[in-house]
């Protein structure tokens, strides 16, 4: 019988061996039913699974435009306006661009004139049309008896755009859209009575086309005012067979001038 009990309690063993038992924890019999029941962690909240066919909402994309709208429109001085234009953070050439280029002359002069963008030396002054081209637009106003200094008849002078296009390359069309408001509230601040668009890309954004060669002598309205399309001065010192065109043109408005 001892035999017996001892091949019997042997082949148990091995039995629970197979099982995976092959360790002992413990002295004596455990009763689980006395044992407290483990505390569970509390699960971290977890997020909502997505709903099908749901898409993140994309982020507001700002429109320069709207936003130059509304800053120009809250400039109640040129000072104000030219503070405006230097706050305004969403045109890439201000990136590249030595100065902002406000304007020159005197404010409140019958006579306004609105050429295309700086160059090169206009970025270095700050001024407008102070190069070589700037330097044969004083010869052609004082030909008129005008200048952008005299007291008795002054001009004012700006550009569309306030900042240096690199290279000098031509103005985008979403560069001119994101300044026109300015160049608008620009001509409204300072009261001219006469515009002088000079230039193809003036002509854009005043008359909503180009192509100077024969837009060029012809009384239009631009902002509400009589507006006159001239050559730009760098256009006439490359082509300068059209210097008769421009002092034609020149006589027009100082005739418009005399006619009050």
């Amino acid at each position: 019988m001892e035999s017996s009990g001892y091949h019997h309690d042997l082949a148990l063993l091995e039995w629970q061996i197979e099982l995976g038992a092959a360790e002992a924890i413990g002295d004596g019999p455990v009763n689980r039913y006395e044992v407290p029941a483990t505390m569970e962690k509390p699960k971290a909240a977890q997020p909502a699974p997505p709903v099908a066919g749901a898409t993140a909402a994309p982020a507001a994309k700002v429109d320069p435009v709207a936003v130059a709208e509304q800053a120009a429109a809250g400039a109640a001085t040129l000072e104000d306006l030219r503070a405006a234009m230097a706050a305004f953070e969403h045109c890439e050439l201000k990136k590249g661009a030595r100065n902002l280029v406000f304007s020159d002359g005197i404010p409140g002069a019958r006579v306004m004139l609105v050429g295309e963008a700086p160059g090169r030396d206009e970025d270095r002054a700050g001024k407008p049309f102070v190069g070589k081209a700037g330097q044969l637009l004083d010869r052609m106003l004082a030909a008129i008896d005008m200048g952008r200094d005299r007291a008795d008849a002054p001009v004012y002078i700006t550009n569309v755009l306030p900042w240096r296009p690199p290279q000098n390359r031509d103005p985008k069309p979403v560069e001119i859209a994101m300044m026109k408001p300015f160049l608008l509230r620009h001509i409204a601040l300072a009261q001219p009575q006469v515009l002088v668009i000079v230039g193809n890309w003036s002509c854009q954004a005043l008359l909503g086309k180009r192509g100077i060669t024969r837009l060029r002598g012809a009384w239009t309205e631009a902002a509400g005012l009589p507006a006159l399309p001239i050559f730009h001065p760098a256009y006439l010192l490359r082509s300068p067979e059209f210097k008769r065109e421009a002092w034609a043109d020149l006589l027009s408005l100082k005739a418009k001038l005399a006619d009050g």
